[in-house]
């Protein structure tokens, strides 16, 4: 299977939500990163976190989603600890 970067998928194409639910059969790992910057994957970014999760979880994918984001806050900690939450779904 094969890894579904989100930050560089909507970069290249766009339209994440639309082909991680075409190609979720061939999907065996995600990598979040916010896009513009590759930042914190919060309501700052373009990219909408909450619903790209919850299509995710619709395709069926029981599999662990990284963190793969360049935390721009002093405390880095809480930067994943937020990720953490907004793909806790």
């Amino acid at each position: 299977k094969l890894l579904y970067d989100i930050y560089h998928m909507q970069i290249m194409e766009g339209d994440v939500i639309r082909t991680l639910e075409t190609y979720s059969d061939y999907i065996g790992h995600y990598h979040t990163g916010g896009n513009p910057g590759r930042h914190e994957i919060d309501e700052t970014q373009e990219l909408y976190y909450p619903a790209i999760m919850k299509a995710i979880v619709k395709t069926g994918f029981k599999g662990y989603v990284a963190q793969e984001f360049i935390p721009s806050w002093e405390d880095k900690i809480a930067a994943l600890e937020q990720g953490v939450r907004i793909c806790d779904v």
